[in-house]
């Protein structure tokens, strides 16, 4: 019987390649996102193996959609193994004083209220089914450890991700429910393009920075998942090796 995960902002990006990495290696998946059509490129891109999916499109920060969500796959395939909290996004790099309280509040739905919803709902899930337990890995961020030039925001919410990721851990040990965090640095995806062109430093230069294959992010993401529930990776960073993350900035 395949392991059953669940994948939040699965139409781009990480989470389409992570996606496909688990599909290609015997998982079925519930792709979720805001719109249809992203999720469906994806099967798309999968295969025959889209067969193996489920899509779900729901708004993460909305806790009815996300409890029907959740509802849909207890439904569909009688548990879940994996959750993946991996929608995010940023707001407008500018200084904080410019900021508007809707654009922190956008940030903050998705990347911390939506991610607190689907751990909530993985719980009430992994808690009941039988055998019990299962694994929540969150997307977290090296910004948590490094910031960017005006990213409040978005640095903020991985900060708090990171006492998620704790919180859940501890909560979950009994009732074998792992959690650990991925955090990610420069994949290439369409969220990281600008950086060819040049990105702020935090000494007011502005230089191009290096980035990886995504793959090796679904790689990262497939190990922690594939790992039995008695161990985990709590924190995993994988980055472009010559990013600019060690040292002085």
């Amino acid at each position: 019987m395949s392991k059953i995960a669940l994948i939040t902002g699965a139409g781009s990006g990480i989470g389409r390649s992570c996606a496909l990495k688990l599909l290609a290696n015997g998982y079925s998946v519930v792709l979720n996102g805001r719109r249809e059509a992203p999720l469906l490129e994806t099967k798309k891109l999968a295969g025959e193996l889209g067969d193996n999916t489920l899509i779900f499109p729901a708004d993460v920060s909305n806790p009815a959609e996300v409890k029907t969500m959740f509802d849909a796959c207890e439904q569909t395939y009688g548990r879940l193994d994996v959750l993946f909290n991996n929608a995010g996004r940023g707001a407008r790099p500018v200084p904080m004083e410019e900021l508007t309280f809707e654009e922190w509040q956008a940030v903050v739905d998705v990347n911390l209220t939506g991610a607190f919803l689907c751990t909530q709902q993985a719980l009430r899930l992994m808690k009941a089914q039988s055998p019990q337990g299962g694994r929540i890995i969150n997307n977290g961020s090296i910004s948590a450890e490094a910031p960017r030039p005006n990213s409040a925001p978005y640095t903020a919410t991985k900060h708090a991700i990171t006492g998620l990721t704790k919180s859940t851990s501890l909560d979950g040990r009994g009732y074998n429910i792992a959690c650990g965090q991925l955090d990610i640095g420069n994949a290439e995806t369409e969220m990281t393009a600008r950086m060819a062109d040049g990105v702020p430093q935090a000494d007011g230069s502005i230089k191009v920075e290096p980035r990886m294959n995504v793959e090796h992010v679904a790689d990262a993401l497939l190990y922690m998942a594939n790992l039995p529930l008695t161990a985990n990776v709590q924190f995993m960073t994988v980055m472009a090796t010559e990013m600019p993350l060690i040292g002085r900035g």
